[in-house]
C-alpha cells in the first residue's frame, strides 16, 4: 500500500516514515501543502497523513483540492489543533479521519490499516523479481520453464514480499498483509504458510531467493543472508 505523509516538522516525518515502513507500507515524505498537492494528483496513494498547519498551502485546503477533482484517496489528519470545531472542519473538508497531536503510534498505525481496508481495490499487475514472476490476479507464480498455483494467503504474503523485494519485511507486516488484520493469528501459522511458498518458489538446483531473518521476518533477495 502506498502511504504519502505530509509534515513540514522533517523529524517527525521521518519518525513516521520509518514506522510505516517498517510495517511494510511504500513511504513517500512532503513537506509543505504545495507539495502534496502535486504529490496527491498523481492518485498514486492510497492514504494521506497530513498536517493543517503547513507551508505555502494548508492542509484543509489540499483536501478540498483533490476532492474536488474527485481524488478519493483516503486522508487522515494528524494536528496539534484538537478541538471539537477543528476536528469538524477537518472531516467536513473531505479528511476521511482525524488525529490529534500528541499520539500514540500503535492508534496512528491501526488508522492507516483502517483506512486501507476502505480502499478499492486496484486491478492485480504482475510483479517481477529477477526470474520470479507473479500473476496476482491469476493466483499463480513462474518461474522460468515452470508455474504453481497459490492460495489466496500465499499470493498476499508473496505479493508484499516482492514489492519489497531487497529489503526485510516484519512478520507483523505479513500477518496484516496475508489475513487481513485477524487477531487469532499467529507466527506459527506465518511459518507454515512461509514455508509452503519457500517450495514453490524454489525447486532444486534453482537459486534460494526467500530468506528468513531470524527474529524479524522474511527477505526476497539473491544469494545468502
Amino acid at each position: 500500500m502506498q502511504v504519502l505523509v505530509v509534515e513540514d516538522k522533517r523529524s517527525l516525518a521521518g519518525h513516521l516514515g520509518r514506522a510505516l515502513g517498517d510495517e511494510g507500507y511504500a513511504v513517500t515524505l512532503a513537506y509543505d501543502g504545495e507539495e502534496a498537492l502535486r504529490l496527491g494528483r498523481t492518485n498514486a496513494y492510497d492514504v494521506m497523513l497530513l498536517d493543517v498547519m503547513l507551508p505555502r498551502v494548508d492542509g484543509l485546503t489540499v483536501i478540498r483540492k483533490l476532492r474536488e477533482e474527485k481524488l478519493r484517496t483516503q486522508a487522515i489528519i494528524v494536528s496539534a489543533r484538537d478541538t471539537m470545531r477543528d476536528i469538524v472542519y477537518g472531516l467536513d473538508a473531505g479528511a476521511d479521519d482525524y488525529l490529534t497531536k500528541p499520539f500514540a503510534l500503535d492508534v496512528l498505525l491501526a488508522k492507516v490499516r483502517a483506512a486501507g481496508r476502505r480502499v478499492p481495490m486496484r486491478p492485480a499487475q504482475m510483479l517481477q523479481f529477477q526470474d520470479l514472476i507473479l500473476h496476482p490476479h491469476q493466483y499463480e507464480l513462474q518461474r522460468g520453464q515452470r508455474t504453481a498455483t497459490l492460495t489466496r494467503t500465499e499470493c498476499a504474503l508473496l505479493s508484499l514480499l516482492m514489492r519489497r523485494a531487497r529489503s526485510v519485511v516484519p512478520h507483523a507486516a505479513l500477518i496484516e498483509e496475508g489475513w487481513s488484520g485477524e487477531t487469532d493469528v499467529n507466527f506459527d501459522s506465518l511459518y507454515v504458510f512461509i514455508r509452503a511458498l519457500r517450495l514453490k518458489i524454489t525447486h532444486p538446483g534453482e537459486v534460494e531467493l526467500l530468506h528468513t531473518i531470524r527474529g524479524v521476518g522474511y527477505s526476497l533477495r539473491s544469494g545468502s543472508c
